[in-house]
């Protein structure tokens, strides 16, 4: 069974600008992949490359086997993406607009069926007949999902689906999306929304100045993590020196502390606090956060 995403050795530059270094990745079928990277790492260079927006200057890309070059029209028709940019036709309304989507990959009036299902599924019934002009930002992008689904592609890609809508949106966005994936359909999202990724994806990649320095399930990721956190309140508003340098987070009083598992000894930490910083008022631990794993090997130091 071929991978819904089939990535080799991809590079992409720009100038003198070296946005994809050599990228290779592997997303299986049914799969909810993550792709995350800080800002300019090259995760939107690489999903221009698949969907053909980009050409590569270098490597292979497939979709369910179809490479996207040689037989571009199979893996465009397997392949729906959802960009980060609000780009839409603003003088159609909601349902022509999809309905001439569909055109586009030869679906004709079977499919309007399925139009109607997205339509209510995404919570457009009431902006049917409204221009996208009209539609606020966050409607807008709800439409852009629906533009992308209209050809019932088996891969979907999500390029920030969730940039600068409000709760109430996000929380419907990932509840259809989980249908989506629930029905059989492969997911690869991008966010910067991290506990987004921890709590929906099964697998992750992270991408850091155009090469993957990550692959593996969130699970894994997460485990093989060396830090533990302490968060603690104290009768002080100055934190000991000889803790000083656990310090990640908090002030004057309410401190955030990044144990090492294998070396901090969590007594002795607490012994100090309760005695060096005007007691303990309130304590609790917790385990790193994707967010954590997240920052700790994408953060300056950790590239040198």
């Amino acid at each position: 069974m071929p991978a819904a995403l089939h990535i080799d050795q991809v590079s992409k530059s720009f100038g003198s600008l070296k946005a994809l270094d050599g990228v290779s990745l592997e997303v299986a079928q049914g799969d909810f992949f993550a792709l995350l990277g800080p800002n300019g790492a090259g995760k939107s260079t690489l999903i221009g490359c698949i969907a053909g927006l980009l050409q590569k200057d270098a490597g292979h890309i497939a979709v369910l086997g179809h490479d996207t070059v040689r037989a571009y029209r199979q893996a465009r028709r397997h392949l729906g993406v959802v960009p980060q940019e609000l780009v839409y036709d603003p003088f159609f309304t909601v349902e022509k607009m999809l309905r001439i989507q569909a055109g586009y990959f030869g679906c004709g009036r079977d499919s309007w069926p399925w139009i109607d299902e997205l339509i209510e599924g995404l919570e457009l019934g009431d902006k049917r007949e409204s221009t996208l002009r009209a539609l606020s930002g966050g409607m807008k992008r709800r439409v852009l999902i629906a533009q992308a689904l209209v050809h019932r592609p088996p891969v979907v890609i999500l390029d920030e689906p969730t940039a600068g809508v409000d709760v109430e949106l996000r929380r419907g966005l990932w509840h259809f999306t989980r249908r989506l994936h629930d029905e059989g359909h492969t997911i690869v999202l991008t966010t910067h929304y991290l506990e987004e990724a921890e709590s929906l994806c099964r697998n992750i990649a992270i991408l850091d100045r155009g090469q993957v320095i990550a692959r593996e399930s969130t699970r894994d990721l997460l485990a093989r993590h060396p830090y533990r956190f302490l968060e603690v309140k104290t009768g002080s508003q100055t934190l000991p020196e000889t803790l000083q340098p656990l310090q990640v987070g908090g002030t004057q009083g309410q401190w955030e502390l990044r144990l090492d598992k294998t070396r901090d000894d969590m007594g002795a930490v607490l012994d100090t606090l309760n005695s060096q910083a005007g007691g303990i008022r309130d304590v609790r631990t917790r385990d790193a956060r994707l967010e954590d794993v997240f920052v700790e090997m994408t953060s300056r130091e950790a590239r040198r």
